[in-house]
């Protein structure tokens, strides 16, 4: 894009840079209609609760649940939001989760085991074998228990994710209005937080390029956008969201074999309806 002498724009520019500020206008403008505090308020007691139950969600709520490597994966999944942990030189299509984590532990004044005190270097396990054969180990056991100790923590990282997700979530909205107001349906109550925080936790924002399926994505973004607004909120995302994760399966490469998932996810999602 060009600029004229006196410093402003160009008035003609390119197509492709007409998306581009396109976009920026679209994502300052979600930006401007965020209020000055956090788009969710949640008291430290209820993000802890609702940490907990993803927990459950996650891994059981065991201990040992707290550092796992799945079957056909290519990343460790840590922490009570199974948080993913790429090796050395390793990517997939998921954005990794871990390394943000310790960022914010450390943030929050909490110091970190020696191994893990360069919070973006790679896991040092380069395969599931290999992780599972360390089980017992110092390190392993080591890092258990410092995921133990902060799960308080970890619960409010899922919190601050969420926080975070809204303004990148609308700037990519086909309609802006609309996955905000559904948002705000959801973030009223301590249920509707949950099923939040629990779905971009699960599953993602829903902006990341690379997470998509036959140029489909499963994040909460499709879940917002898919929403009718025909019945309570909570059914309506749950009902929502059943419906990304089978478009999810079904578009997905055979090999990974996806549909042997899709009953667990689906009973996670109904948790979301549960007022319990």
């Amino acid at each position: 894009m060009g600029r004229a002498k006196s410093g402003t724009l160009v008035e003609k520019v390119s197509p492709s840079s007409k998306g581009r500020a396109w976009r920026l206008g679209l994502f300052l403008a979600a930006l401007s209609i965020l209020p000055l505090n956090a788009a969710v308020q949640i008291s430290d007691s209820a993000g802890e609760r609702i940490g907990r139950r993803i927990w459950q969600n996650e891994c059981g709520g065991t201990v040992s649940g707290l550092t796992a490597w799945n079957e056909g994966e290519q990343f460790a999944s840590l922490g009570i939001g199974h948080f993913i942990w790429y090796p050395k030189d390793r990517r997939g299509l998921f954005a990794e989760s871990f390394p943000p984590l310790l960022r914010f532990i450390s943030q929050k004044g909490t110091k970190l085991p020696e191994f893990l005190a360069m919070p973006d270097s790679p896991c040092p396990w380069q395969s599931r074998a290999e992780f599972q054969e360390a089980q017992n180990s110092a390190m392993m056991k080591q890092l258990r228990q410092f995921l133990l100790r902060t799960v308080d923590l970890q619960a409010q990282f899922l919190v601050s994710r969420l926080q975070d997700s809204l303004p990148k979530m609308l700037a990519q909205a086909k309609n802006g209005e609309n996955v905000r107001k559904r948002f705000d349906r959801l973030a009223a109550s301590a249920q509707g937080c949950y099923a939040l925080i629990d779905y971009v936790n699960f599953k993602g924002e829903g902006t990341e390029a690379t997470e998509r399926y036959r140029g489909q994505g499963w994040g909460l973004l499709q879940v917002l956008e898919n929403m009718r607004d025909t019945e309570s909120a909570l059914d309506e995302f749950a009902t929502s969201a059943k419906s990304v994760l089978r478009r999810r399966v079904a578009n997905s490469p055979p090999a990974q074999r996806e549909a042997r998932w899709l009953p667990g996810w689906l009973t996670r999602v109904e948790t979301y309806r549960n007022t319990r």
